[in-house]
C-alpha cells in the first residue's frame, strides 16, 4: 500500500484561511474483534464491524491562519477544558503533520461531544477519532481543493482514524465494515477499513443493539495497554487464526443469512476476546458479575423463546444484545423484566445498524 498517495501540501502563507467544519461519526461494534497491533496501529488479525446510529461523537474544528509563528490548538470536550483528552487530541494532530502540512499553519479550535459515556467500552476512541479524522480531510478538501472523489475522501479518513484509534478507521462507513487482509475481499488492507461489498441477507441489515451499561466508570486496564499485552501472548498465534475462520464463516452466515451461524461466530469472538485479557500476563478482567449474569440470561431466553437474539462485548464490561427488528416487541420486554436490574442506573442506550457519518458543517 502507497502511503504516500495520503499526504497532502502547504498552503500560501500569503493568503488568508477561515472556516469552521463538523462531522457526526458514530462508533461501531465489531463482531469479529481485533486484539494486538503491530507496526504503526496495524491489526495483527482482519476484523469486521457494523456502524451504529444512536451511539456516536459530534466533533467540529474552526479555523483560520495562525496569528503567531506557531500554531494554537485548542480543544474542549463536552463544552469544557479537559487536558487529558487535550493532550491527546493535540499530540495526534502534531503526529499528522507529514499528512496534513497545512495543519501547521492554522489555528485550530476543536470541540467535541458523545451521546454515551466515554472510556466504558462502547468504543469512544472510534466515534471520536473517525469525526476529527474526518473534519481533517473536509479541511484538506476545502482548502486544497483535494479529495474530491468520495472513495477517496473516505479511504484517507479512515487511514488517518486508524492512527488515532486502530478501530475507529471502521467508523467511517456506514453498515458493515472490514479491516485488515482479509483473502476474501480483495481491496481490504491492514492500512484503512473498507466496506463489506458481499451482497448481506435482508435480516442482518435490520440489527438492532441495546447497549446494557453495566458499568460507566473509566476502565481498569485501557485498550491500548490490553492490545501491548498480546506480545509474547501464548495463545495469539492460535487467535489469529481464529478470527480468520470465524470471519470467513461469519461473512457466508451474513451473505446466506444464517442465524445460527452468526449467533455461534459473534458469542464465540466476544469470550474469546476477553479470555485473551485473562490469559494475559500480567492478567486482567474488564466484565463485572452483572455481566456474566447477563449473558446466562440471553442464552436461556434464546432457548426457550427461539428468537433470533445473541450477546457481543466490547473490551469492557457492557453488554450488546443484538436482535431484529421483527423481535424488537419482544426482546425490549425481556430487557425490562430481566436484565435492567443489572445495569448500572437502569441505563440502556437503545441503538441500531446506522447509515455512518454525516457532515454537519
Amino acid at each position: 500500500m502507497d502511503s504516500n498517495r495520503f499526504i497532502s501540501t502547504s498552503i500560501s502563507e500569503k493568503e488568508k484561511y477561515e472556516g469552521t467544519v463538523a462531522w457526526q461519526s458514530p462508533s461501531n461494534i465489531a463482531l469479529i474483534k481485533y486484539w494486538g497491533k503491530f507496526g504503526v496501529q496495524m491489526p495483527k488479525n482482519p476484523s469486521l464491524s457494523f456502524a451504529l446510529s444512536e451511539a456516536h461523537s459530534k466533533t467540529s474544528i474552526a479555523f483560520q491562519s495562525k496569528k503567531s509563528s506557531t500554531a494554537k490548538h485548542h480543544f474542549l470536550f463536552e463544552g469544557k477544558e479537559n487536558p487529558a483528552f487535550e493532550k491527546k487530541v493535540i499530540r495526534f494532530i502534531e503526529d499528522l503533520d507529514a499528512i496534513f502540512p497545512f495543519l501547521k499553519q492554522l489555528d485550530l479550535e476543536i470541540a467535541s461531544e458523545n451521546s454515551f459515556p466515554h472510556s466504558a467500552g462502547i468504543a469512544s476512541s472510534a466515534s471520536s477519532m473517525s469525526a476529527l479524522a474526518l473534519c481533517l480531510c473536509s479541511i484538506e478538501q476545502h482548502l486544497i481543493g483535494n479529495l474530491q472523489d468520495e472513495n477517496e475522501f473516505f479511504t484517507k479518513a479512515s487511514y488517518v482514524a486508524r492512527l488515532g484509534s486502530g478501530s475507529a478507521c471502521r467508523s467511517v462507513y456506514q453498515g458493515f465494515s472490514v479491516w485488515g487482509e482479509f483473502s476474501e475481499l480483495i481491496e481490504s488492507s491492514n492500512a484503512y477499513a473498507v466496506p463489506f461489498t458481499f451482497e448481506v441477507h435482508p435480516l442482518f441489515l435490520q440489527l438492532r443493539d441495546s447497549i446494557l451499561i453495566v458499568s460507566d466508570k473509566e476502565k481498569k486496564v485501557s485498550s491500548r495497554a490490553g492490545h501491548a499485552l498480546m506480545h509474547g501472548h501464548p495463545y495469539a498465534e492460535a487467535r489469529i487464526a481464529q478470527s480468520k475462520q470465524n470471519l470467513s464463516w461469519l461473512a457466508a452466515a451474513l451473505q446466506q443469512g444464517d442465524t445460527d451461524r452468526f449467533i455461534e461466530v459473534v458469542e464465540n469472538e466476544a469470550l474469546s476476546l476477553h479470555a485473551l485479557m485473562m490469559s494475559s500476563k500480567p492478567w486482567y478482567s474488564l466484565l463485572h458479575p452483572n455481566t456474566l449474569i447477563i449473558l446466562d440470561k440471553i442464552r436461556d431466553f434464546r432457548e426457550k423463546s427461539g428468537l433470533f437474539i445473541c450477546f457481543t462485548l466490547d473490551a469492557g464490561p457492557n453488554v450488546h444484545v443484538l436482535y431484529s427488528t421483527d423481535d424488537e416487541q419482544e426482546v425490549k420486554s425481556f430487557i425490562e423484566k430481566e436484565l435492567i436490574e443489572y445495569c448500572v442506573n437502569q441505563n440502556i442506550i437503545h441503538d441500531k445498524m446506522g447509515d455512518g457519518p454525516k457532515r454537519i458543517v
